[in-house]
């Protein structure tokens, strides 16, 4: 049975630590949904470890709902989110609405939205009273990167600590669901997660946090761009697949592939036949 909101928010309740990983295309959903994993993110970090964009700012409403619809036909048991990407949601309620709805129609059973300004808190609200399950997104928020100066961690003093934390009940009181908190030092998250009723995913953000999400191509080792200090690279993918495509190139090169067993043979009447053509 697909996970849902109620039972994420029971996990918060009972102290259950939740998991969350992204993912990109179909047969990466499935093998990380049947893991176990409870809440499965397309995020658009896709627009970098997948297409190779720069930025996260890069990628489409129409791509977004290309990978979504391709990894929802691979879940059956975690919840899903779709990121809305850049200016998807910052135009006006009714744009944002519109496709938010479409990301559902392509399999998403939720949407994750960044910042916490008076536009995007309205947003909130109207998505959650139109049925649309909501995740916030604060501390380091990728789409605002120019804004921010880089990559920098968010919340470094306690001033900062609580303005967060008065952005995330916002959130919390507009109708999301959760609340994911990036490159937010480990005590600062402790403190915002317990003011918080609805969980919080870190990202770089300690383990205090309800729960956990990272990029799924950071824990494989097959994204080299960059490597996130938080990122625990549990395999080293890129070298496996270096390493088997130049196992491939060697047997074709020296006609070990395909072998007999490998390929489709004639009867011995058709090539009889096929002899006599000569």
């Amino acid at each position: 049975m697909r996970n849902n909101i109620q039972k994420i928010q029971k996990y918060k309740e009972e102290g259950k630590k939740i998991t969350v990983l992204t993912a990109y295309d179909y047969s990466t959903a499935k093998c990380i949904d049947k893991a176990g994993v409870d809440m499965i993110l397309v995020g658009d970090s896709l627009a970098q470890v997948a297409l190779g964009y720069q930025n996260t700012t890069d990628i489409s409403m129409d791509e977004m709902l290309i990978f979504t619809s391709a990894v929802s036909r691979g879940v059956e048991n975690a919840l899903l989110i779709a990121d809305m990407p850049f200016m998807s949601f910052q135009i006006n309620k009714n744009e944002t609405v519109k496709n938010a709805c479409e990301l559902i129609k392509a399999g998403a059973n939720a949407i994750k939205l960044e910042g916490s300004s008076d536009l995007i808190i309205e947003t909130v609200k109207h998505l959650t009273q139109n049925g649309i399950p909501v995740v916030g997104h604060l501390g380091f928020t990728p789409m605002s990167i120019n804004a921010l100066g880089g990559h920098k961690i968010q919340g470094k003093d306690a001033k900062r600590i609580t303005e967060i934390t008065e952005d995330a009940l916002k959130l919390q009181n507009a109708g999301c669901f959760a609340v994911v908190l990036e490159m937010v030092p480990a005590q600062g998250a402790k403190y915002i997660t317990q003011k918080l009723s609805i969980p919080t995913i870190g990202i770089g953000a300690g383990r205090f946090c309800d729960g956990q999400v990272l990029v799924s191509d950071d824990i494989l080792g097959k994204y080299d761009r960059f490597k996130p200090k938080f990122a625990r690279q549990y395999s080293s993918l890129k070298d496996i697949i270096y390493s088997v495509a130049k196992a491939y190139c060697s047997d074709v090169e020296s006609e070990v592939f395909p072998s007999e067993e490998e390929s489709f043979a004639l009867n011995e009447a058709e090539k009889e036949k096929l002899e006599n053509f000569r």
